[in-house]
């Protein structure tokens, strides 16, 4: 049993006691026993502090022997209640600090990993995606609230989740989310102002991390881009275009949702870049055997090894692979993960 039931279990176990005693101290007490006077002896039997009896139990054989029950059995269970809430405040309390050590232990050691700014209605979205292609991560939220909400709200997804409580447009947490080796940052505050100025703080630390933005108003996507962001994303223009997708082509809007809701198998559409020293550079796309040897089907090449086109769709089996070339893949996360852990060997 965890220490919140346990307590839990405890404090009904002592009220059950105290409630016993307060009617057993009226009932045998006699008609002259208020219920205050019950109430206080009950307080006074089950606590042990000594305080002179309100109610005479020396004429009262009967309500003395009630008394010794109590004793015995009511001042155990309070020992108890007060030892399972003490051991739940300094545990609760250490274990909170020992995760937080640890946090920023495990923080501290990432590198190419992804900083969620922000857990809102979008940010949440962000962080179930990462979680469930399994891509390193750290999130920076003002809200502990927020944080507990959503850690809540699946406890077998996002237990382990790191994050750091705070103002993302800070640059000292920024450094602490590891901003300087980090791959990609995301951000999606509900201001555009807050977005632009961690955009700017970014990019004037890392050059070659890829920024990605929310952006409520139009207007803020060029000062964005222009602020050093990769790219910029409407949430009321992804859903416009959402909504008329839906009349348009409802098949594959329904095939993309199966990738991203079936719980089962994770299908993603990833990318692997293939850098000087990977071990697919110098094959063509037979020789890598996606399908045999990891279930992927190639979906396009980008880059060197798709000569003067700067996408090729369904790539020939004879393309030979070069570094700096991109492929992208359909297929289940784990075997995508696979994939990629070989070909940056």
């Amino acid at each position: 049993m965890n220490p919140r039931r346990r307590l839990i279990a405890a404090c009904g176990l002592l009220l059950g006691v105290g409630t016993v005693a307060v009617i057993g101290y009226k009932l045998i007490g006699g008609p002259s026993v208020r219920l205050l006077d019950a109430i206080y002896m009950a307080v006074i039997t089950l606590s042990g502090v000594g305080y002179e009896e309100v109610i005479d139990t020396a004429h009262n054989p009967g309500l003395r022997i009630f008394n010794i029950f109590i004793v015995l059995i009511g001042v155990g269970i309070a020992i108890y209640v007060f030892s399972v809430l003490t051991a739940f405040l300094v545990e609760g309390e250490l274990r909170h600090l020992f995760r937080r050590s640890r946090m920023r232990k495990q923080i501290a050691e990432l590198k190419e990993h992804f900083i969620v700014c922000g857990l809102g209605e979008t940010g949440r979205h962000v962080v179930d995606e990462l979680e469930r292609t399994q891509s390193p991560y750290v999130v920076i939220e003002s809200s502990t609230e927020v944080i507990t909400r959503l850690i809540d709200s699946d406890r077998e997804l996002y237990h382990d989740m790191l994050y750091i409580v705070g103002d993302a447009t800070d640059e000292k947490l920024l450094v602490e989310a590891g901003v300087d080796v980090a791959a990609g940052i995301i951000t999606v505050l509900p201001s555009d102002k807050d977005n632009l100025v961690i955009t700017v703080v970014v990019r004037q630390r890392n050059h070659s991390i890829r920024i990605v933005c929310r952006c409520t108003e139009l207007s803020f996507s060029e000062r964005m881009v222009k602020a050093g962001a990769n790219s910029t994303v409407s949430p009321n223009r992804i859903g416009g275009l959402r909504m008329a997708s839906e009349v348009l082509r409802p098949s594959v809007v329904g095939f993309l949702d199966l990738m991203l809701q079936e719980k089962s198998r994770t299908l993603r559409i990833e990318e692997i870049s293939l850098g000087e020293k990977s071990s697919w550079v110098g094959s063509t796309v037979s020789d890598l055997k996606l399908n045999e040897r990891y279930n992927l089907l190639p979906l396009a090449i980008k880059g060197a090894a798709a000569g003067e086109q700067q996408l090729v769709v369904n790539p020939p089996a004879t393309t030979k692979l070069a570094s700096g070339t991109v492929v992208i893949l359909l297929g289940a996360t784990d075997d995508l993960v696979r994939a990629r852990a070989d070909a940056n060997r």
